[in-house]
């Protein structure tokens, strides 16, 4: 099967969206599928890279600075996209955001009469953050933006979310296409319980006190992340025998070690900067818990990799997150924005370490139906789907406002 992907974001970027999306195209090529991914260069003008089976067209994009140190975005209509589409003849499109190159890549497939599919990872929560709007404004603003996004959705023949809330939200947002919950699944393989690794040399490495119950989050150093609410939570808690560990970079990270140094945390918070794909399984087996606070997640492949590596869960009760723990069981979930009770389920893990093995075992047998083969199986089947026409096309928005029109006289007369 020819597969085009298409989404503003991909590697080496380390986004939520790049990660699944290089998974997902990366082990379609690997189970024998022909796959081309069209997305934005942040490296000068376009250029096609060959990466592990993957033909990758990077196109030329804008630096958008004052929203977000890594936002860009390529111009709408590029002329481009319509050759390599001609050229690729894909039978199956699927896009990953409402973007300009997904925009382009949707109205040529439905030029075309090539079947197209959507995965969505967007919130407007993640992106209004960084637009400096009254409070006032926000729900308006954000409003807008589903509305931007629903625009390109709609038009698709079927769309994909990462979890049953993501989906839900998309339904009650007004989505009106077939919606499916795929998960964005780990690798199992690569991401794995290692009971004799070196827990000391690892934490060592990165200055991290083998002594001390270290609580790990993976991920942006973004302001939704919440990560400030943790530090908070730390410096509430008149104990020394416990570690805050942030991996990971964002925006927000220089604002985040100036709170770190406000609330004197000291040693009690560790900032570990970027870790890479080779040491990040390593990492995750050194922790004891992880800690994933955000408020806007459709899912967290974060917190997957961490279960995978059988780590005790503590999750902000949000949006998806409460989908990955059953509370007692692998971890415990904490009223998202209550330092309170993030500090009471630190302390509560940190009190019970005889219960850390069993929590790890639940983490780990939960996250088996997370496997990336499971993902990448479940998009095959919706390809095949289109391609079989168990999915009737999308109507186009003109059509829709047309029979909204009919649908409208129609109740008039009736009436």
């Amino acid at each position: 099967m020819r597969i085009l992907i298409a989404g503003q974001t991909y590697a080496p970027a380390l986004n939520g969206q790049s990660i699944f999306t290089v998974n997902l195209a990366e082990g379609l090529a690997r189970i024998g599928h022909q796959v081309m991914v069209i997305t934005s260069s942040r490296a000068g003008p376009d250029r096609l890279l060959e990466e592990n089976g993957v033909a990758v067209q990077q196109l030329q994009s804008i630096a958008l600075p004052f929203l977000h140190p890594d936002a860009h975005t390529t111009l709408p209509f590029n002329p481009q996209v319509s050759c390599l589409i001609r050229s690729f003849q894909p039978q199956v499109v699927h896009i990953h955001d409402h973007y300009p190159i997904s925009g382009d890549v949707l109205r040529q497939a439905r030029y075309r009469k090539i079947k197209t599919i959507g995965t969505d990872h967007f919130m407007p929560q993640n992106a209004s953050p960084y637009v400096p709007l009254p409070p006032g404004l926000k729900p308006a603003f954000e409003k807008l933006l589903w509305g931007w996004m629903l625009l390109t959705y709609n038009c698709l023949d079927v769309a994909a979310a990462p979890s049953r809330t993501a989906a839900d939200i998309l339904r009650r947002n007004g989505l009106r296409v077939p919606v499916y919950p795929i998960s964005c699944g780990v690798d199992l393989a690569r991401f794995r319980h290692i009971p004799d690794l070196d827990r000391v040399a690892v934490r060592r490495r990165y200055q991290l006190d083998p002594q001390k119950t270290l609580f790990l989050f993976v991920g942006r150093t973004d302001g939704e992340k919440r990560i400030d609410l943790i530090l908070r939570a730390f410096q509430s808690l008149p104990r020394q025998d416990i570690q805050f560990a942030i991996a990971g970079r964002g925006a927000a990270l220089a604002s985040l070690q100036a709170l770190a140094r406000d609330l004197a945390l000291g040693d009690k918070a560790r900032f570990l900067g970027f870790v890479s794909a080779e040491d990040l399984p390593l990492l995750l087996n050194s922790a004891d818990v992880f800690v994933m606070p955000s408020e806007a997640e459709l899912l967290s492949i974060a917190s997957l990799e961490a279960m995978a590596c059988a780590r005790p869960m503590l999750l902000a009760r949000a949006q998806a997150l409460p989908e990955l723990v059953e509370p007692g069981s692998n971890g415990y979930l904490f009223e998202p924005g209550n330092l309170r009770d993030a500090a009471r389920c630190i302390a509560l893990l940190a009190d019970h370490p005889a219960q850390w093995d069993r929590m790890g075992a639940a983490s780990l047998k939960k996250v088996q139906s997370h496997s990336l083969e499971n993902t990448l199986h479940s998009y095959e089947k919706l390809y095949d789907g289109l391609l079989s026409g168990a999915f009737p096309r999308s109507l186009s928005p003109r059509r829709r406002i047309n029979q909204r029109i009919r649908r409208a006289i129609s109740n008039l007369l009736r009436s």
